[in-house]
């Protein structure tokens, strides 16, 4: 949809005013490898997509927050209130956003008034491309520029969305997905060390290959599903190994430590969780290297690697996203293959030769029968910005 029609879909929503409304846009995001090392403390290798959710946004002169989903019609324009900034499961959707606006106010940055938002996203929801991320960037990208937060960094507002969805929406995420698609830039992934924010921009060369992502079809609903659970479980590991150990979080431990040092862990499933955290910090600092000195071969080994930790030990992925890889893996010309996201279903990232892509897209679709896949040749895109 062009920026131009959802202008005109907003002022038929909400109506005209001498005020025109302004237009931002916030990227979805794919994680090369470093998954659930993020709330541990360890590195992450994002980067953002052309996909993404677009808004538009203008002030009101009450204290409404009337939004508007071209994605969700059905639902109609869903009223909210500066007055009233609590989760409300009527409220669907905008919950992200009224989370965003509940962070703004409680670091400070009241909304002097209400608004109208419009969006629209050509994200799948429930792909594990990061929909609500965006969609809370988006927000807090949206709301710094209508009422002129202009001291908020990028940062702050990939802290923000994560506030958002940890505080107001209930599901611990850490800080990857909101950091990958506000801080994100073209034709770059994101190294990034979740313990202390320090990151830096790595140039994605794929002489030959394109990053493919297949959407098993398969959605999962993370706060509903196991991923706190997981994020628990490795809490209580850290508490157990820090009786041995001075550690801060989980992935201060290399792997031969953590072999030295498992033994404290006497449940097996713990063992199982932290072994993967701990593994997949080192696998991605690896990978990272790997790709600067163009070793595609081992980046994508890495990334095989990182999927069987998260079948095995980890237990985020299905049985659907194992077949797509066992797939993937079997064809000739993809370098690597994993899922990515929180799991529980989405997607999964592969690495696929340019002349390999045609193949890869004839078996995907010949041999994944449990639903019809989608197959997207992704470009990386820049973070949040105003268009």
């Amino acid at each position: 949809m062009r920026v131009e029609d959802l202008v005109q879909s907003f002022k038929k929503q909400f109506g005209e005013t001498e005020v025109e409304p302004a237009v931002f846009f916030a990227p979805g995001r794919v994680n090369l490898i470093g998954e659930h090392t993020d709330y541990n403390g360890g590195h992450v290798f994002p980067c953002a997509l052309t996909l993404g959710t677009y808004g538009v946004m203008r002030k009101r002169t009450d204290s409404k927050c009337m939004y508007f989903s071209e994605n969700f019609p059905k639902y109609g324009v869903v009223e909210g209130d500066l007055n009233h900034l609590v989760y409300e499961k009527r409220a669907n959707w905008t919950n992200y956003c009224a989370g965003v606006v509940k962070a703004f106010e409680d670091r400070g940055f009241k909304l002097d008034t209400g608004f109208d938002f419009l969006i629209y996203g050509n994200i799948p929801s429930g792909s594990g491309l990061s929909s609500s991320a965006a969609l809370e960037v988006l927000t807090g990208t949206a709301l710094a520029g209508v009422y002129g937060f202009d001291d908020l960094s990028k940062i702050d507002i990939a802290l923000i969305g994560q506030e958002s969805e940890n505080a107001f929406c209930g599901l611990n995420c850490g800080i990857m997905d909101q950091f990958a698609s506000s801080c994100g830039k073209k034709d770059s992934a994101i190294f990034l060390d979740t313990a202390t924010l320090e990151y830096t921009y790595v140039p994605v060369k794929l002489d030959g290959a394109k990053i493919v992502i297949v959407n098993s079809k398969v959605k999962h609903s993370l706060v509903d599903s196991a991923y706190n659970e997981r994020r628990a479980t490795c809490e209580a590991a850290l508490e157990k190994l820090q009786t041995v150990v001075d550690i801060k979080t989980l992935c201060d431990l290399k792997p031969e430590e953590f072999e030295n040092l498992k033994y404290v862990l006497d449940d097996e499933i713990m063992r199982k969780r932290a072994k993967h955290a701990i593994y997949e910090n080192a696998r991605t600092i690896e990978a990272v290297a790997a790709l600067g000195r163009n070793d595609l071969t081992r980046f994508g080994e890495l990334m095989n690697e990182s999927h069987i930790s998260l079948r095995d030990d980890y237990e985020t992925s299905c049985e659907e996203t194992d077949l797509l890889a066992e797939i993937a893996w079997s064809i000739d010309g993809v370098y690597g293959s994993r899922i990515t996201g929180g799991g529980f279903g989405g997607c999964i990232v592969s690495i696929v030769k340019d002349e390999a892509i045609p193949e890869f897209k004839r078996r995907i679709t010949s041999e994944y029968k449990a639903k019809t896949p989608e197959i997207y040749v992704v470009e990386i895109g820049d973070g949040a910005h105003a268009i």
